[in-house]
């Protein structure tokens, strides 16, 4: 499929944010992203020229934010509207292998979904993790690292482990909590390869706080369900597209070109090409 055919979901409700910039990285990129409300897939008082289908996507992305003023816990309102809505729906999305990803209250949703960890069948399962207030006790808005985990996600197979990225973070709940024995639990997604990123120091070391901005054990930044085909990330790409967004760019000369997201989001759509 050519990349001006595919067609991403940029998925909204009320308290979304980012998700202009997202379709601004996206368009740059040659595909044809989109920002459709959860009203439009459900049909839901919107104008039936405005109604939508999921599965006219071969994408789709949950953005950063604060949906629904993050009440009860961090994505949990937007995931149970998901869930109740667009559940089968959903599941078919993902058996069908198109990508879903979330970034930062994105990734809140995935994982409110039980997409992430995830299940390999595609299916909603129960809640097996959560992304919980940081470990500072306060909100978190830094240029953040991190370096890919070499793991079970196709579209960065053929970039060498510990290739590290600029992404800037600004979350208040991102601290990565799993269920059951945790320390186990950790082990098997890191077996699975399912650990996406971890968060790294500027010179690709251990990460401390303040370069983990919210104290995820193992320093994880991201996941990714057993398939690969769904993904979550705490910091966010589209904030570092365009090189005049990344904080060092006097110190590398001009503000032209692009960032460090780019090279995130090209690859992703890289794969979305082959293999929609």
């Amino acid at each position: 499929m050519a990349r001006r055919n595919v067609s991403v979901a940029v998925l909204t409700i009320e308290g979304t944010n980012c998700d202009e910039e997202l379709v601004v990285a996206l368009r740059t990129l040659g595909a044809k992203p989109e920002i459709v409300h959860l009203k439009q897939l459900e049909g839901r008082d919107v104008p039936s020229a405005e109604r939508r289908r999921l599965q006219d996507y071969q994408m789709l992305l949950v953005p950063g934010g604060f949906s629904a003023g993050d009440y009860v816990r961090a994505g949990a309102i937007f995931a149970a509207r998901m869930r109740a809505s667009l559940g089968p729906e959903l599941e078919e999305f993902v058996r069908s292998g198109r990508l879903v990803g979330g970034i930062c209250n994105g990734f809140q949703v995935l994982t409110e979904l039980g997409l992430l960890p995830g299940r390999a069948d595609g299916r909603l399962g129960s809640v097996d993790a959560v992304l919980a207030t940081n470990a500072s006790g306060h909100f978190e808005c830094r240029p953040t690292f991190v370096a890919w985990a070499g793991g079970n996600f196709p579209a960065l197979a053929d970039v060498p482990s510990g290739r590290r990225f600029l992404f800037p973070s600004a979350h208040a709940e991102g601290r990565l909590i799993l269920g059951g024995d945790p320390v186990a639990h950790r082990a098997e997604l890191e077996r699975r390869g399912q650990v996406l990123f971890r968060w790294v120091a500027p010179d690709g070391g251990t990460a401390t706080y303040p370069w983990n901005p919210n104290g995820s054990e193992g320093n994880i930044a991201g996941l990714t369900n057993p398939t690969g085909t769904v993904f979550g990330l705490m910091p966010h790409p589209e904030r570092s597209f365009f090189r005049a967004q990344e904080p060092d760019w006097t110190r590398r000369g001009s503000p032209r070109g692009f960032g460090d997201g780019e090279k995130f989001l090209d690859r992703v759509l890289a794969y979305a090409e082959r293999h929609v």
